[in-house]
């Protein structure tokens, strides 16, 4: 045999395996490891120091990363090679911030007001920074947490409510003859609003939709309702802080949230920033 290179050219077509086409890793695009035969979602494309990474999720809720090699992944039993998203364009028209209203670019936070928002846990106050997050920073609304309702009545005391320093609070379950209810009349008064939504937990103001599930379960009475969701769903391997966090990962703009909560903030968000 002579010294010469080997000529790809020169295979025979019958030897040569088929060109994988390029597959954007698009989220929720459904793909098989070639190597392992784990099946799952896209959830997440990252560059990382050894090249472009993809995240798949299974139907148990398991997270694995693989690297992007290619012909690393089938679909429909086919090699394809996944590739980066293209960049989605630039949308025309006025930019809306999450919770719908026109986003200000480049505005500086404004100097608290006197006034604040209080909502029942640290939950809750995740999923407003979520959605109305960029509005309180243009508006100068605090939005702080309180551990349960119990303590509302010394806090709204020692709070002194004023017309130029209203208070507006957001109260989980807050439905007639509940405890919830009861407290909310106690404290409620010419600059102190109490408004609440009717779900057991913040959880629920998350549009089922949203979170990739037919409906929320129903707990049976004495179980912690938390716990029985996971349980009921299949997320027994998660923390309920972690399917907090997968349920919050889900929740991008208003349209993700049930009307008898969004009507609420914006109602707690007006009151605190009227004339005073």
């Amino acid at each position: 045999m002579s010294g010469r290179s080997y000529d790809p050219d020169l295979t025979p077509p019958w030897k040569r395996s088929a060109p994988a086409p390029d597959v954007a890793a698009e989220t929720d695009l459904v793909v098989e490891e070639a190597t392992t035969g784990f099946c799952g979602a896209v959830t997440r494309v990252e560059k990382t120091a050894e090249g472009l990474t993809v995240t798949l999720e299974d139907r148990h809720g398991r997270l694995r990363v693989f690297p992007m090699v290619p012909r690393g992944f089938l679909i429909d039993g086919k090699p394809v090679t996944l590739v980066r998203p293209r960049a989605r364009p630039a949308p025309r028209g006025p930019l809306l911030s999450a919770s719908g209203s026109v986003a200000v670019p480049g505005v500086r936070p404004r100097v608290a007001r006197a006034g604040r928002i209080y909502v029942e846990g640290r939950q809750d106050a995740e999923l407003v920074e979520r959605v109305w997050g960029h509005d309180l920073r243009v508006e100068g609304v605090v939005v702080e947490y309180l551990e349960g309702v119990d303590d509302l009545p010394a806090l709204v005391a020692a709070f002194s409510p004023a017309p130029d320093a209203r208070l507006g609070v957001l109260v989980d379950h807050l439905v007639p003859g509940s405890k919830e209810s009861r407290v909310a009349a106690a404290v409620t008064g010419t600059d102190v609003l109490v408004v609440g939504h009717p779900y057991i937990d913040v959880w629920q103001a998350v549009k089922p939709s949203s979170v990739g599930i037919p409906e929320w379960p129903l707990v049976p009475r004495g179980e912690d309702w938390k716990t029985g969701v996971c349980r009921a769903l299949g997320w027994t391997h998660l923390s309920t802080g972690e399917a907090w966090q997968r349920i919050l990962g889900s929740v991008h703009t208003y349209k993700d949230l049930q009307p008898e909560l969004l009507g609420r903030v914006e109602e707690l968000i007006d009151f605190v920033t009227a004339p005073a």
